[in-house]
């Protein structure tokens, strides 16, 4: 997890699983096992790494006081992380010292099998670290999908929660932390600005236009309230309500606030908003990928390793995505025969691309519409869980649209994960600020992707399972967890969903789209393809929204590599329920196998591979 929110504030400098699959067990353990361990060894070595893996989180959660507030803990409350290249140094020397030790102090034959894998994740999260060095100052820092200077605002907003006096007055000073970190962050877009690094000009347009929305209306010019001062107003007004402070103290808390907004917010985003305006000649108006960069080609090598978790070429991404293509046209082919349309498959894309039916209206009240239909599925597949999981999610989830000073036509749709101890509760965010670019037919599945049985569920079970080193519960990686969030769209299937066919056919839509993604993503970062290439194809094989596509290809052209970890890891996951099935036969139990794959945390496909294939042997054993 803590690797996921690197990527929103970072960029490229995230910490992502690389390509190399550390699955086999290290050289260097302590010592050689003469005999078969006892049962005792092995409890005693794997009880004595537990408590390592647990002072070392500890260590590594105090170089994010970010993460911190993420977990629902209050300590580093006032502070930000340093974003500046020199705190990546030293916390990468910190990972090296830890791995040292780690491979130095503990033998590894002596740990139990699920020890053996919290070893190994340890260690890649080091080879992550490593294979991105080179690139630092390749990818953006700042883009219209997210950014420090968007992404850090809706942190104070939606994640530092204010129920004392003193945690009021840490969301001010965070205020000037925020400035600080801004600063820091345009310190290193400016670095890799120097070495030929300029995102395209959308991106630029799309970061100075989030950033002029956060110091518009009081208390700087313009109407109404700008977002964090209205936040802090609220804020400050429910301790009031609550007895917490006098009327006067909350005076001074709102002018404490808007001081700090006044003399430090606004300066570091005006400050960026100037660069970028004076950047924007560098940008290049037609969009491409990043093989255009400076060490390009090696860059997105790492970045598709990175987000695939495995040793994939571009050129075998591609063509896995026009087979996939191939064979979910086919499927789509069916359908519009089973709902009478009359015409060609290219036909019935653009009718139900463009019919009304298809879309709430463009108001206030079709927004709501939207999110209660998206709690109304939401609700459906929850009274089907207990058959398809013995692991239920105890945290909350709320459907929600994404804040007026971040929504884009178009956006995609994400989570937030709730705190471990279930006092936050997850959050999925819709884009609604265009409602003709969210089709009805894709409504059920986005539901079903970002809640239940996707991306809530796995994130909470992750957090939620006992008997793991908390830096498993938390992990993060981009194959694992949107592997198993298209996984989920079509498991919904199997457990009743899509009654209806245009639903059905909205399903195809999302699984067709990551598809897509593997021939869009290596084609514009490895293939030359400009943005509108990119579009056209995109067109030519799906039935979404004009707003969706565009959006979506851009996202591509600033985040290379990312999107390819839905259809590989989802792939992934049904190749292992294959063999489960054909190996197990009738004692196969989905509940089960479901149990195996989320019970473990987010881990590399080669580790749960492993994890599963160890799980298969021993059911045949039984």
């Amino acid at each position: 997890m803590k690797q996921k929110i690197l990527l929103v504030l970072l960029g490229a400098t995230a910490l992502t699983a690389c390509g190399q699959e550390t699955t086999s067990p290290p050289q260097n353990t302590v010592q050689e096992a003469s005999a078969e361990p006892t049962a005792e060894a092995v409890e005693a070595e794997t009880e004595r790494l537990d408590q390592w893996f647990a002072e070392r989180w500890e260590e590594e959660l105090d170089f994010s006081p970010i993460f911190k507030t993420f977990l629902g803990r209050k300590d580093n409350y006032a502070e930000i992380d340093d974003f500046s290249e020199d705190a990546a140094d030293e916390q990468l020397e910190w990972r090296r010292a830890a791995a040292a030790e780690l491979k130095n102090n503990f033998d590894y034959d002596l740990l139990t099998q699920e020890a053996k894998i919290s070893y190994d994740i340890w260690l890649y999260q080091l080879e992550l670290d490593e294979a991105v060095l080179p690139f630092r100052r390749r990818g953006y820092v700042f883009h219209q999908m997210n950014g420090p200077h968007s992404f850090l605002p809706n942190f104070m907003i939606n994640f530092h929660k204010v129920e004392t006096a003193d945690e009021m007055r840490a969301y001010v000073t965070r205020i000037g932390e925020i400035s600080r970190a801004a600063g820091q962050a345009l310190e290193r877009a400016q670095l890799a600005a120097g070495e030929g690094v300029h995102a395209p000009r959308f991106a630029y347009e799309g970061v100075k236009q989030q950033s002029q929305a956060l110091i518009t209306g009081a208390p700087f010019d313009g109407e109404g309230d700008s977002p964090l001062w209205g936040d802090a107003n609220r804020k400050i007004a429910a301790l009031v309500e609550a007895g917490e402070i006098d009327e006067a103290t909350a005076e001074d808390m709102r002018n404490a606030a808007r001081e700090a907004l006044i003399n430090e917010f606004k300066p570091a985003y005006d400050a960026l908003i100037a660069w970028f305006d004076e950047d924007v000649a560098n940008s290049p108006e037609i969009a491409t990928g990043v093989g255009a960069l400076p060490d390009g080609e090696g860059y997105y090598k790492e970045r598709l390793a990175a987000s695939t978790t495995t040793d994939m070429t571009a050129d075998e991404v591609h063509e896995l995505g026009l087979a996939e293509v191939t064979r979910i046209r086919a499927e789509m082919e069916a359908i519009k025969e089973a709902v009478g349309f009359e015409g060609t498959l290219q036909e019935f894309f653009t009718f139900v691309r463009e019919d009304d039916q298809f879309y709430y209206a463009n108001t206030d009240e079709g927004r709501e519409a939207y999110l209660q239909a998206a709690r109304d599925h939401l609700e459906f597949i929850n009274t089907r869980l207990s058959d398809y999981f013995g692991l239920l999610p105890k945290a909350d989830l709320v459907v929600k649209r994404v804040e007026a000073f971040r929504e884009q036509d178009g956006g995609a749709q994400h989570y937030f994960p709730g705190t471990p101890d279930g006092s936050r509760p997850g959050i999925f965010y819709a884009h609604l600020s265009d409602m003709k670019s969210m089709p009805i037919p894709q409504l059920e599945v986005i539901a079903y992707h970002e809640g239940n049985p996707g991306h809530h569920m796995q994130n909470s079970i992750a957090q939620e399972v006992e008997g793991l080193p908390e830096f498993r519960n938390q992990a993060g990686f981009t194959s694992y967890g949107e592997g198993w969030a298209l996984y989920s769209e079509l498991l919904a299937k199997e457990m009743g969903a899509y009654a209806d066919p245009y639903s059905d056919f909205g399903r195809l839509t999302t699984e067709i789209w990551r598809a897509i993604r593997l021939v869009v993503d290596t084609g514009l970062h490895s293939k030359g393809w400009t943005e509108q290439e990119a579009i056209d194809y995109f067109t030519a094989n799906s039935p979404a929204a004009a707003g969706q596509i565009k959006s979506e290809v851009q996202r591509y052209i600033v985040m290379p590599g990312q999107a390819t970890a839905y259809k590989v890891g989802m792939l992934k996951i049904q190749e292992l329920r294959a063999r489960a099935e054909t190996e197990l036969g009738e004692d196969f139990d989905i509940r089960e196998f479901h149990d195996m794959v989320l019970g473990g945390g987010a881990m590399p496909l080669a580790i749960l591979e492993r994890r599963i294939d160890a799980w298969i042997a021993a059911e045949k054993a039984a």
